[in-house]
C-alpha cells in the first residue's frame, strides 16, 4: 500500500566520539523515506528544500523508489541546516547550530496523486504544519502515525494536544512520553497519552529498546547490542520508517502485526547508528534486513 511522508529534508553537520562530517544529508523526512523503501515501493515524500541541495542527493531518494513529486525547491533559498555534538554516552548530544532557512515558513503542498496514500507519516515538525497536513487530505489515510519532541512541548503544547485526536500512533521517547503526561510511571504515561488521542503509543527508550502500548495490550522489543554505534543521529526516524514502512508492506494494522513492524523498525534502526548520517541505510540488501530481524529473533525468543 502506498506511503505519504511528510517533514524535513536538511543538511547535518556532525561530530561523535568516533569523528565527525561535513554537511551530509539528514532530516527526519529523509531517514523515514529510505527505511520505509525497503518494505513498500509507492514511497511518497513532502517537504522542501533550499536551491542549494544537490541534485545526486535528490537522485539518491529516486534510485531508492521514493516519488520527489512533492519535494518543493526554493530558488534562492538555504535548506535546514543543524549541527550538533555527541558526548562519550552518545545518548545526549549538544545542538551546536540550527539555521531554519526554507522551514521557517514550511507549507506542505500535497500532490493530487498522493491524495489515495493509505499510510501518512507526519515526520518531527511543528504540530501546526501536522495539523495542516491532515487538513489538506481529501481522504483521511488508513493509519496516520505522527513523530515530535519536547522541543514542541515546551512552545507548542497546545497545538500538539489540539492534533493528538486526528492520528493513530504516537512515537515519542521515554522522556518525552513522561513530559506529555507529567507521569514517570511508562505504563501510567501511556495510558495518559492514548487518553489524549492516539489508540496506538509508541515509546522509545534508545539503546534500551522500544514499548508499544494500545488499549491494554503492550509489547516490548529489545535493542539489538552492536559492537560499535558511530552516529544515533536519524536512528528514531529511520525506526518510524522501518515501523510504518512494514504495515503499508503488509496492509495490515492488527496489534501481533504491529509487534512484528516495530521488530523491523528496531532492525532498521540498528544499522542507521553503524555508519554516519544515512550512510549505512544507503543500499542494503534484503538478505542483511532479514538476517538482521532473525537476530533480534534470538534475541528474545524463550521457551517456558
Amino acid at each position: 500500500m502506498s506511503l505519504l511522508t511528510v517533514g524535513s529534508v536538511a543538511f547535518d553537520a556532525l561530530e561523535t566520539p568516533f569523528g565527525k562530517t561535513d554537511k551530509i544529508i539528514g532530516g527526519a523526512a529523509t531517514y523515514i523515506t529510505l527505511s520505509a523503501s525497503y518494505f513498500t515501493p509507492n514511497n511518497n515524500l513532502v517537504a522542501v528544500v533550499g536551491d542549494d541541495f544537490p541534485t545526486e542527493m535528490i537522485d539518491l531518494l529516486k534510485n531508492h523508489g521514493v516519488n520527489t513529486e512533492g519535494l518543493e525547491i526554493r530558488k534562492g533559498e538555504k535548506t535546514f541546516f543543524w549541527s550538533g555534538k555527541y558526548h562519550n554516552d552518545m545518548n545526549s548530544r549538544d545542538t551546536l547550530e540550527v539555521q531554519l532557512n526554507v522551514m521557517e515558513h514550511f507549507d506542505p503542498q500535497i500532490p493530487a496523486a498522493y491524495q489515495d496514500c493509505k499510510y501518512l507519516m507526519l515526520g518531527n515538525t511543528a504540530p501546526a504544519i501536522q495539523r495542516m497536513v491532515l487538513e489538506r487530505m481529501t481522504s483521511r489515510p488508513k493509519l496516520v502515525m505522527l513523530d515530535t519532541m519536547n522541543f514542541w512541548m515546551d512552545i507548542a503544547m497546545d497545538d500538539l494536544k489540539a492534533v493528538l485526536p486526528m492520528i493513530d500512533v504516537l512515537t515519542i521517547n521515554d522522556e518525552e512520553a513522561r513530559l506529555l503526561s507529567g507521569d514517570y510511571s511508562l505504563r501510567r504515561a501511556a495510558k495518559t497519552i492514548m487518553a489524549m488521542g492516539p489508540k496506538t503509543l509508541i515509546i522509545k527508550k534508545g539503546e534500551h529498546g522500544a514499548l508499544l502500548f494500545q488499549g491494554h495490550q503492550m509489547f516490548f522489543c529489545p535493542a539489538l547490542p552492536l559492537e560499535e554505534v558511530f552516529d544515533p543521529t536519524g536512528a528514531g526516524d529511520t525506526f518510524a520508517g522501518g515501523f510504518i514502512g512494514y504495515l503499508a508492506k503488509t496492509d495490515n494494522i492488527s496489534f501481533d502485526n504491529m509487534k512484528r513492524a516495530i521488530v523491523y523498525g528496531s532492525a532498521m534502526a540498528s544499522f542507521c547508528v553503524e555508519k554516519f548520517g544515512s550512510e549505512r541505510i544507503v543500499g542494503l540488501t534484503q538478505e542483511e534486513i532479514k538476517a538482521r530481524v532473525q537476530e533480534f529473533v534470538l534475541l528474545a525468543t524463550f521457551d517456558v
